[in-house]
């Protein structure tokens, strides 16, 4: 298999455009990397400078400890799976999956033994006569993800490959896409701009804002101890709750502090004291039941909230509630939005 190094990567476009700003990450091997962020954050841009099918203004990027930048695509070892599944229209199932290893002059033996193995795993053994007109979303994904296997590369690439299904397929095939890298143990670069697709999927999560990179660690550490007021606003669902120190009253605040922050699920309704944590009075203004818990959106003195609790809200538009946050629950940033 193999490792993935990005070494103070960067990108200008003509006119002075910097897409990518200097991003610098160590994927190791059999690795699942999740590169996360807004619409114009850099990471499809990072992600074809690995593919080869952008170039590198400045920095490097070696795959199995070898610098590629000056190798084109089709010597990096590496298969893509891109988002609009780029199959060809006039080849049945089998002959997509195969075209790869046909230019490649893979003997024609291998190619079945291939073709059909993957089939089989992607469960498209039945498919293999019909064309991608013929095919559901999820179908059409799978084809081409097949399409990426049979070839053994190196790494995978994967670039918002799951954007045009719709949501319950979506939970479906990220499901699928992690049993099959852990079964194949294949580093894999996975690029999209669903937080919920990323926390799910990644071994090392890596969110990016403006060209460069917020924080990268364990899903899990990212979404605990965001490293700043932009990842704990992207990452988490609702997002994390952030309000201004100058329209608090917080004694206790930390130096330099100039924004607290909470978990919707940190806050507790109605309870008795904080203790020496935060004390907020709120309004309800809305109420989100989604099933097995309901979201409460809520004016306070600092501004607008989101709560979550359990099962159905007994709240209504226009209660008053006291809401609670302990201490060890509290994230502080200072001005520059930077954790402290």
């Amino acid at each position: 298999m193999a490792t993935v190094e990005l070494k103070d990567v960067r990108k200008v476009y003509h006119g002075g455009v910097e897409a990518v700003k200097g991003v610098s990450i160590a994927i190791p091997d059999r690795a699942l990397c999740v590169l996360v962020g807004p619409s114009g954050c850099g990471k499809s841009t990072l992600l074809r400078m690995i593919a080869g099918l952008e170039s590198i203004t400045t920095g490097s990027v070696a795959i199995d400890g070898a610098v590629v930048n000056t190798i084109g695509p089709a010597e990096r070892d590496i298969a893509m799976v891109f988002q609009n599944y780029a199959l060809y229209p006039h080849m049945n199932v089998y002959d997509n999956m195969a075209y790869g290893l046909r230019n490649r002059g893979t003997p024609r033996d291998e190619i079945d033994r291939r073709v059909r193995e993957t089939a089989k795993t992607l469960e498209l053994a039945h498919l293999l006569e019909r064309r991608p007109r013929e095919l559901s979303g999820g179908q059409r994904q799978r084809v081409a993800m097949g399409r990426a296997i049979v070839r053994n590369p190196k790494v995978y690439l994967f670039d918002e490959p799951l954007s045009n299904l719709d949501a319950k397929l979506r939970g479906q095939m990220r499901v699928e896409i992690r049993n099959l890298q852990r079964s194949l143990g294949v580093t894999s670069v996975y690029v999209t701009h669903d937080q919920l697709e990323a926390m799910t999927l990644a071994d090392t999560l890596v969110v990016m804002n403006a060209g460069l990179v917020e924080q990268a660690g364990a899903p899990l550490d990212v979404y605990e101890k965001p490293a700043s007021t932009f990842v704990a606003s992207f990452i988490g669902a609702p997002p994390m709750n952030l309000l201004p120190l100058d329209r608090l009253e917080k004694a206790n605040a930390r130096q330099a502090a100039a924004t607290i922050g909470f978990r919707p699920e940190d806050a507790e309704v109605d309870a008795a004291s904080a203790g020496n944590g935060l004390a907020l009075d709120a309004t309800v203004e809305g109420i989100e039941p989604v099933g097995a818990e309901s979201f409460l959106y809520c004016g306070t003195p600092g501004g607008r909230i989101v709560l979550r609790v359990p099962g159905r809200a007994a709240a209504q538009p226009g209660d008053r509630l006291h809401v609670s946050v302990d201490a060890s629950k509290l994230h502080w940033f200072d001005e520059g939005g930077k954790r402290i």
